[in-house]
């Protein structure tokens, strides 16, 4: 009984040292730079800001639409019956419904195409990421842009390498 306690022992031993002689190779990248500078983010980003202008100049019109009648309708509630101007107030109450909620769509749709555009972009990276560490042998790639917490950088950069295979 003895003697297998000590050959188990030297086996683990031994494969623990073997283990250490064949180091897993690590790797690093800054994925937000490699996503930020992919050509596909600048023309998504082109397209969003192109979005986002549109609904700018629909909602400012809207705006001064909305501002020019309640200005004309404060001049002129004197001259008015109360009738009159609890329906101008309700009419006003309501397009600054339909103004509120069209901002809030404008919102809406600009951040739903963003995330629809910028999944895609991210997937061809993180696979690109995964095709270069395979072809050089890392076993481990960390994202040092995450909190700028890599403390030692000891692995392979694979920034330029993953670039390339992005073809840019």
């Amino acid at each position: 009984m003895r003697n297998f306690k000590t050959l188990l022992l030297i086996a683990v031993f031994t494969l623990g040292l073997g283990g250490v002689a064949n180091a897993q190779k690590f790797g690093h990248i800054d994925f937000e730079k490699l996503v930020a500078e992919m050509p596909s983010t600048t023309k998504l980003k082109a397209d969003i800001e192109k979005l986002g202008k549109t609904y700018q100049d629909e909602i400012e019109g809207m705006g001064k639409k909305l501002e020019a009648k309640v200005k004309k309708y404060q001049a002129e509630q004197n001259a008015q019956t109360k009738e009159i101007n609890e329906s101008r107030a309700l009419e006003v109450q309501q397009e600054n419904q339909r103004y509120e909620q069209l901002r809030q769509t404008a919102y809406q749709e600009m951040q739903k195409k963003q995330a629809e555009g910028l999944n895609p972009i991210i997937e061809k990276a993180q696979k690109a990421i995964e095709d270069v560490a395979a072809a050089k042998g890392i076993v481990y790639v960390f994202d040092s842009s995450v909190g700028k917490g890599l403390l030692v950088s000891k692995g392979e950069d694979l920034f330029n390498a993953v670039k390339a295979k992005l073809g840019f």
